[in-house]
């Protein structure tokens, strides 16, 4: 079995933001983070690479695979600003459609901008991504 590569680990969050190259990409990186730390009450900590993580579950599939991931998680990917907020193809969320320009994936929110997308929903989505995270209550 391969070993999972996203894993906490130590690395600094601030500084890893502060690299990234677009500078709106860079300061809507810095608005989600305020906006996950005040909906979690954690401390951001990077898993892997390139993945901000906000608190942690662990999980076990009934192959036997197993490992930890985080409650609420993004990533300023190159194309997108990536949330990790267990939303989906199939989610019927009223939020969503309140939402703005997005996409989405298997359990992934994707945005090219915050101006794209209403703040506030945008944060009533991410706070009840947390209240209904594995391992959160």
């Amino acid at each position: 079995m391969a070993e999972i590569q996203t894993k906490v680990n130590d690395a600094s969050v601030e500084e890893f933001l502060n690299k990234v190259e677009n500078e709106q990409k860079r300061k809507d990186s810095f608005e989600i983070l305020k906006i996950m730390q005040q909906v979690t009450k954690e401390e951001p900590k990077m898993w892997g690479p390139a993945i901000i993580g906000f608190g942690s579950y662990h999980y076990r599939y009934e192959s036997g695979r197993e490992g930890d991931m985080p409650l609420l998680a993004f990533s300023p990917r190159k194309q997108s600003l990536t949330l990790y907020i267990g939303v989906g193809d199939d989610s019927d969320s009223p939020l969503l459609r309140k939402l703005g320009k997005y996409t989405t994936s298997k359990v992934c929110l994707y945005i090219k901008k915050l101006a794209d997308v209403d703040r506030n929903v945008l944060q009533e989505l991410i706070a009840d991504s947390f209240e209904n995270a594995p391992g959160s209550g």
